[in-house]
């Protein structure tokens, strides 16, 4: 309740404010506040922009998730603007943005950094999806590993051996965070759900983002268009494509769905595995 005995408005965080963020905020923005957070001042103020242009309530904060106090910050924001319902952690970068050690970084430390500090706000039907990739399914780590990547605390996360980047190379260093998310996401939900709230990952295919199309254009181009070709659905998938399922997984109908991962891919994985293996 507000001072005026009025029930807070719901708030809804989402971190990363390209196309992909921009799409979740209009799919879980209507009759909510949305606190919009990205590592750059100017993509964060032109998605604001864009999204108060459409009516939207947006708020805006310029975010490193790699960095604590940041991430405090941000959590602080959200408990004054209303009731934390929703966060959607959409923040990241990919092998042609960035060297293993910033991929660590932001990719994995980040993630840990905003699940532990958005725990504290969490409460009865709130809910967090985490935004993994499918780059994870391709991570092949033994037990104890895929172990110490879910329950290690965040302060200790980064010393982890399998973390080291001098050891890494780009794609296996995205890999590996990718799966560490999910793997987080998993280990989170214990404590998520102690409070009534829940959390789970989404991890998609190649889409048709910013970051997606530095994909497409760099050294394993060629590589992916073969993924895309080999897929069920025989396309590049589309920010809408991951907004949907975010909304669906954030909503009631999915109250029993926590702790687990949702790979959206088009088939892309299933191609690779089962075409491309026999050269189709």
């Amino acid at each position: 309740m507000n001072g005026m005995g009025t029930p807070a408005r719901e708030v809804v965080v989402i971190t990363g404010a390209g196309g992909m963020g921009v799409a979740i905020a209009r799919r879980l923005g209507p009759g909510r506040r949305v606190l919009l957070a990205d590592y750059s001042e100017t993509v964060l103020q032109q998605a604001v922009k864009q999204l108060e242009g459409e009516g939207f309530d947006v708020h805006a904060q310029q975010t490193d998730v790699s960095d604590p106090a940041a991430v405090k910050s941000l959590a602080d924001t959200a408990e004054t603007l209303g009731t934390f319902r929703i966060l959607v952690h959409t923040a990241g970068v990919s092998p042609v943005q960035a060297p293993p050690e910033r991929v660590i970084a932001v990719d994995v430390v980040g993630t840990a950094l905003v699940l532990d500090e958005f725990l504290r706000l969490a409460g009865p039907q709130s809910v967090a999806v985490c935004i993994a990739s499918m780059a994870g399914a391709m991570a092949t780590l033994p037990p104890e590993v895929e172990r110490a990547l879910a329950a290690t605390p965040t302060d200790q996360l980064a010393s982890l051996p399998v973390l080291d980047p001098q050891k890494l190379d780009r794609g296996a260093a995205y890999s590996i965070a990718k799966r560490a998310n999910q793997l987080r996401v998993q280990w989170a939900s214990l404590a998520w759900g102690r409070k009534g709230a829940r959390v789970v990952s989404v991890s998609p295919g190649i889409i048709s983002t910013p970051m997606g199309q530095e994909e497409l254009s760099g050294p394993s181009g060629d590589m992916i268009r073969a993924m895309i070709a080999a897929s069920g659905t025989g396309r590049i998938g589309t920010p809408d494509d991951i907004a949907a399922a975010v909304e669906f997984l954030v909503s009631p109908a999915a109250s029993f769905i926590t702790g687990t991962d949702l790979l959206v891919d088009g088939g892309a994985i299933a191609g690779m595995r089962y075409a491309l293996s026999r050269g189709e």
